[in-house]
């Protein structure tokens, strides 16, 4: 249900960005650089606003950021499909996103003196970057690896909610927002190792019945 919801949401934003995705790329903007461009954002928000407490400016700088991830792609269609190259700074760059994110709410939250927020942080941005290589290595190695109730927009949509409480005076809610999500996210880990497990098991069966056929 959760990727439904979000297809859907992607969807109607693409159906606003498009427009603006047309100018760009009549301007001789690239996809590739709007994807730099929206992590430089992200960088400014979390690093310039969010690592020093100003949760609810760095939100709102990360989020307006974060949307070019669905402009980019956009641009990219609207060009004939993603290049091999556009797809892999995307990648990188959210990698380098979510690590800001993360890193600077640990920070904030150490400093602040609330060292058991700043531990769920550290295990968001370790179990986060486990759940994107282990997708990545499975893909690398002809396996899929598309499961798991905690995957990136999960991710950035509750710390996101968790922010917004404690820059309301709700001091809790980025902690408790994160336990939450540190919990989820070793679940998704938990979830994409069982899942390539499975289907290595299963080709490794089918290997041993061909050979045992052959011989």
């Amino acid at each position: 249900m959760a990727k439904i919801f979000r297809v859907s949401i992607r969807a109607g934003i693409t159906r606003v960005t498009e427009p603006v995705a047309r100018t760009l790329l009549s301007v001789g903007v690239s996809p590739n650089a709007v994807t730099v461009a929206g992590t430089i954002g992200v960088l400014v928000g979390a690093i310039g606003f969010g690592a020093r407490g100003h949760l609810i400016t760095g939100l709102v700088i990360v989020t307006l950021s974060a949307l070019t991830d669905v402009l980019d792609g956009t641009m990219a269609r609207l060009r004939g499909g993603p290049s091999t190259f556009g797809a892999f700074l995307d990648s990188s760059m959210d990698r380098v996103a979510d690590g800001a994110i993360f890193g600077s709410v640990a920070y904030w939250l150490a400093v602040s003196g609330n060292r058991p927020g700043a531990v769920a942080a550290l295990i968001c941005l370790i179990a986060g970057g486990v759940v994107s290589y282990v997708k990545a290595r499975a893909e690398g190695l002809g396996m899929t690896c598309n499961v798991g109730i905690a995957e990136r927009a999960e991710r950035l949509i509750l710390v996101g909610i968790g922010g917004l409480l404690s820059g309301l005076g709700l001091s809790w809610g980025l902690p408790a927002a994160l336990w939450l999500l540190a919990v989820l996210s070793v679940i998704t880990v938990w979830q994409r190792i069982a899942h390539v497990h499975q289907q290595a098991s299963q080709a490794a069966r089918e290997q041993q019945t061909t050979q045992g056929v052959q011989a």
